[in-house]
C-alpha cells in the first residue's frame, strides 16, 4: 500500500510544474513578441534610413512621395501623456490622499467602487464620449479648436487613467503604518501636516510607481484617441490641432487597406518597436524609482 505522504508530494510536484509552466509560458510570449518586432523592424531599417526615421518631421508613409519621419507621431503621443499626466496625476493623489486620511470608511466604501467602475468601461466609449460631449463643450470655449484634436483626447485619457492613480496611490498611502500618523499627531500636527509631512514622503516610492504606470497606460492607449485626436500626423504642441498617436497609426495600417509586406506595412513593425521601447524604459523607471525610495515596514 502507496503511503498517504507520496501522493501529497507528487500533488505538490505536479503545482509546481504548472506554476513553472505558466511562468514560462509568460516569457516565452514576451520574447517571442520581441523577436517578432525585431525582425520586421530590421527588414524596415534595410529600406529606411534609421537616422531619418527618429529625426524626421514628416510622417507620411502612404503617400508619394513618402516620408519615414516619426517625430509627428511621438509628438503627438508625448502630448496625449503629458496633457492626461496633468489632470490624473495631481487629481488622482488629491482624491487618493482624502479616501486614505480623511474620508471616513462608509465613504470610502462608496467612493473608491465608483471610481474603479471607470476602469471597466471600453475605451471606444470614452473616444465617442469626447468627440460628442467634450469637444462641442470646448468648442463654446474655444471656437476655433478643431473637430478632432489633441485637448478632448488627453482629457477623456486623463479621466481613464484616473482609477488607476487613485487605487494605487491609496493602496500606497494604507500601507504606511498608524503609528507614524500618531507619532505627527503626538508632536500636535494637524491631519494635513501629517498627511503632507509623514504619509506621503513614507509612500512615496508606490506614489511614483503608480505615476509612471497610469502613464505608460496612457502611451499605449489606442481607440480613444484613435476617435478623439484625429488620424494627422501634426508635429505640433497646440493641443487644438489634430494629431495622430503612434497606436492609432498602428490601428490605421491595420484595417486592411495596406498591402502586407510592403514598406508601408511594416512601418507598423517600426512604430510598434518604438513604442515598446518607449513604455519598456518607463516601467524600468518605475522599477529604479521604487527601489530607491522603497520604505519596508514591519
Amino acid at each position: 500500500m502507496i503511503p498517504k505522504q507520496s501522493f501529497g508530494w507528487k500533488k505538490e510536484r505536479v503545482i509546481q510544474w504548472m506554476l513553472a509552466l505558466s511562468a514560462l509560458l509568460a516569457v516565452a510570449t514576451t520574447f517571442t513578441i520581441i523577436g517578432v518586432l525585431g525582425t520586421e523592424t530590421a527588414v524596415f531599417f534595410k529600406h529606411v534610413s534609421f537616422w531619418s526615421f527618429i529625426t524626421g518631421t514628416r510622417w507620411e508613409p502612404l503617400l508619394d512621395p513618402k516620408s519615414f519621419g516619426i517625430l509627428p507621431l511621438l509628438g503627438g503621443t508625448l502630448l496625449i501623456v503629458i496633457g492626461s499626466g496633468l489632470i490624473a496625476v495631481p487629481v488622482g493623489l488629491i482624491t487618493a490622499i482624502y479616501l486614505s486620511e480623511y474620508a471616513s470608511e462608509h465613504f470610502r466604501g462608496v467612493v473608491k467602487p465608483a471610481l474603479e467602475i471607470l476602469a471597466g468601461i471600453p475605451t471606444v466609449v470614452y473616444g465617442y464620449f469626447a468627440l460628442t460631449f467634450v469637444t462641442p463643450l470646448l468648442r463654446n470655449v474655444l471656437p476655433s479648436m478643431q473637430v478632432f484634436n489633441a485637448l478632448s483626447a488627453a482629457i477623456v485619457v486623463g479621466i481613464m487613467i484616473l482609477p488607476m492613480v487613485v487605487s494605487l496611490c491609496d493602496d500606497a498611502l494604507k500601507a504606511v503604518p498608524a503609528a507614524l500618523r500618531q507619532g505627527g499627531y503626538a508632536l500636535g500636527a494637524t491631519t494635513f501636516e501629517v498627511s503632507q509631512g509623514v504619509v506621503v514622503p513614507s509612500a512615496l516610492s508606490g506614489i511614483m510607481a503608480s505615476f509612471v504606470l497610469a502613464l505608460s497606460r496612457a502611451f499605449g492607449e489606442t481607440m480613444a484617441v484613435t476617435l478623439a485626436a484625429g488620424a494627422t500626423p501634426n508635429l505640433t504642441w497646440n493641443p487644438l490641432e489634430s494629431i495622430q498617436t503612434m497606436t492609432a497609426y498602428i490601428v490605421q495600417v491595420s484595417l486592411g487597406d495596406t498591402p502586407a509586406g510592403g514598406i508601408e506595412y511594416q512601418t507598423i513593425f517600426a512604430v510598434g518597436a518604438v513604442l515598446f521601447v518607449v513604455t519598456l524604459g518607463m516601467n524600468v523607471i518605475a522599477h529604479q524609482v521604487m527601489r530607491r525610495f522603497r520604505e519596508e515596514y514591519e
